[in-house]
């Protein structure tokens, strides 16, 4: 018993932080390149010399769980060459199954993923709603759409869907625009070209030479594409709607990635496309199937000196928790990265040189990128893959060269970032151009991971090693009379003085799909006040005082029906148990008087023996023991206290904040 309540105790302390206002630590952030050991084998394609605009721009990554079985699935997105094109192209996709001891498989062939093209991006969601992520993979030529049959089985539906498209389709996103319960499709497309007639590597002084060498044509002086908007009939076919809705892009800017949010607040989902070497598209739901284009009138087409940009990936995020959706995008060389800071009814400020993330970028050419939580304290940083299009910078004396750092950025909660790359692990990664990141957590440990593609090579996966006692959550969302994903519901955590959100997106980065299970880090909160939820459908649910280090799976209109421990919660909650014993065994005289008390029991009992064996009167034996019954009532009160204690927590009877309170007095009182 003794040993239960002092283990006990450190519980307390959960509760006893949630009540103060706590600033968590800053860990130092640490990753791993965990490839090779995890199998992840198959090269993307691309010829070394990329002579052609198509051969620089592929591909996506992503993660999905195709078998439902709780454990992150990968897919990576192919390229190919425009000889092998000609000749039919090459498989599109490469699914990797997860198995044991973060072990993953190739299934693809098993899988049915058999389209053959040229691969650019993925997106991922459940738009037939029978309980499977299905796949939308883009390319140049035509695209395909599989429907997941269960399992990690797949079956191509993309003409009976009516979503080939054609062309060269980039970052395409989900989401259910006029909320009727069907995510609809985003496709956005970038040059137009002739696989049989391309144009000339550095044929032209103007559009194919780049620092005085020459380079492949484009996009400057190659026509643009429309984009597109899908809306999904329900009944496994789509309907195009982009005239319509205000979105086929009719100057034919050079489309990239699109990505859906709620960045005004209004329930509705709203669109933004990253366009190369244009302004960038802000789409305004009105709520009756069309949009407003909103970039240029908020602020978020061009960069703060009015400066048109060459966009490539893009995400949204909350990162100074003000309420409201941020934007971050990723730009070609000498352009830094953009950080836009939503303010309401004023629209966008680009805010990037003075939040610190534009001097470090400047040299670089940007794509995948993602606001994350990295080391659980509660703040979004910012991770970036880069990589130039022209290998023949290498030949350019004093230019940055082909292959580039990652970067990261740390939030220092001043609406500034500090860039900790080095120190991480990612500086000691061999040098890359890289295009799609995803992020996710691949082994259900609250930690954010991040797969990576690499132009040319297998992609790699990295797994976030950093050490931290922070506390972390996910969110597995079910959908009823909202899609069954639940793209596009949006959670708010509140835990002590710590308040975020974030929306389940389908689509993102650049060409890549993240867990769409949602992650948000606690910091020293080992509980959550509330959680609120606001899925696509209207419906608003709220819960209360849920622990922290948990997988949850929450249904629309349920309620909980699923919760699983984070991966390796159990060890770590018994180092902070025995940690906690050791501070209240200082500071706490309940806890001093307990442990004394037990020791003063053993001691007495072994006195009474003695003393009994000894003494020949019964009045003296009965004195004695009457002496130590006295002596037990007061330590055993005490235990009953713990003991009442361990089942309003370990065996999750619900109490009151009134409660907990009285208990945290006794403890310390």
């Amino acid at each position: 018993m003794g040993r239960i309540c002092a283990l006990s105790l450190g519980v307390l302390l959960s509760f006893a932080s949630a009540a103060q206002v706590t600033v968590a630590s800053s860990p130092t952030p640490r990753f791993e390149d965990i490839t090779k050991q995890a199998g992840l084998t198959v090269p993307h394609l691309s010829t070394p010399e990329k002579r052609y605009i198509v051969e620089s721009m592929s591909g996506g990554v992503g993660f999905i769980d195709c078998d439902n079985d709780g454990k992150l699935d990968i897919i990576s997105v192919n390229g190919s060459s425009v000889d092998r094109y000609r000749k039919g192209g090459d498989p599109m996709i490469a699914l990797y199954h997860q198995e044991a001891d973060l072990k993953f498989k190739d299934v693809t062939a098993q899988a049915g993923l058999t389209h053959k093209g040229w691969g650019m991006g993925v997106a991922v969601a459940d738009f037939d709603n029978d309980g499977w992520q299905d796949i939308y993979l883009t390319g140049f030529g035509g695209n395909a759409l599989y429907r997941n049959l269960g399992n990690c089985k797949f079956e191509d539906v993309t003409d009976k869907a009516g979503v080939r498209v054609g062309g060269f389709s980039t970052g395409a996103s989900w989401a259910d625009f006029d909320r009727d319960g069907f995510v609809d499709l985003f496709v956005p497309r970038y040059v137009f070209i002739d696989i049989n007639k391309l144009p000339e590597f550095g044929s032209n002084d103007k559009t194919c030479r780049f620092r005085g060498v020459q380079v492949q044509c484009g996009p400057w002086g190659l026509p643009g594409e429309s984009d597109f908007l899908f809306r999904n009939r329900g009944d496994g076919t789509f309907e195009d709607v982009s005239k319509k809705a205000g979105v086929d892009d009719p100057n034919h800017y050079f489309g990239m990635q699109g990505i859906w949010a709620d960045y005004d607040n209004d329930g509705w989902p709203d669109l933004y496309v990253a366009n190369d070497a244009g302004p960038n598209y802000l789409y305004h739901n009105r709520h009756n199937g069309t949009f407003e284009e909103m970039g240029l009138i908020t602020g978020a087409a061009l960069s703060g000196d009015g400066q048109e940009q060459g966009s490539m990936g893009v995400d949204f995020g909350d990162f100074d928790h003000d309420g409201k959706l941020d934007l971050f995008v990723t730009n070609f060389t000498e352009e830094p990265d953009t950080l836009y800071r939503n303010l309401g009814a004023q629209g966008f400020a680009d805010i990037s040189w003075n939040a610190g993330v534009a001097q470090p970028t400047y040299p670089y050419v940007g794509w995948g990128t993602a606001f994350f939580d990295m080391d659980n304290d509660g703040w979004d940083d910012i991770f970036i893959a880069n990589g130039h299009v022209y290998p023949q910078m290498d030949q350019v004396k004093g230019g940055v060269p082909y292959r580039q750092p990652l970067q990261l950025f740390r939030n220092k909660r001043d609406k500034s970032f500090q860039d900790v790359t080095a120190g991480s692990g990612l500086d000691k990664l061999p040098l890359q151009s890289r295009r799609g990141a995803a992020f996710g957590d691949i082994n259900n440990d609250g930690k954010v991971d991040v797969l990576l593609m690499n132009v040319g090579e297998p992609p790699t996966l990295l797994l976030n090693r950093t050490e931290s006692s922070n506390h972390a959550v996910l969110f597995k969302l079910v959908g009823t009379k909202s899609n069954k994903a639940a793209i596009g519901a949006r959670v708010t955590v509140t835990a002590g003085d710590l308040i975020q959100f974030r929306e389940v997106q389908a689509g993102s980065s650049y060409l890549s799909q993240n867990d769409l299970r949602l992650h948000f880090g606690l910091g020293t909160q080992s509980s959550m006040n509330t959680i609120e939820i606001a899925w696509p459908s209207g419906l608003k649910e709220k819960f209360t005082d849920l622990p922290a280090d948990v997988i949850y799976t929450i249904v629309e209109g349920t309620g909980v029906t699923d919760k699983n421990p984070l991966a390796g919660q159990a060890s770590d909650e018994i180092a902070t148990q025995l940690d906690s014993l050791h501070r209240l065994l200082l500071f706490s005289p309940r806890c001093q008087f307990i442990v004394s008390g037990l020791l003063e029991l053993a001691e007495a009992r072994h006195m009474l023996l003695r003393r009994v064996s000894l003494s020949h009167s019964g009045k003296e034996k009965r004195e004695l023991v009457l002496s130590l019954r006295f002596r037990c009532i007061g330590v055993l009160r005490a235990l009953e206290g713990c003991v009442s204690f361990i089942k309003l927590t370990f065996l999750e009877i619900k109490s009151s904040n009134s409660q907990k309170r009285f208990w945290i007095s006794w403890l310390f009182l």
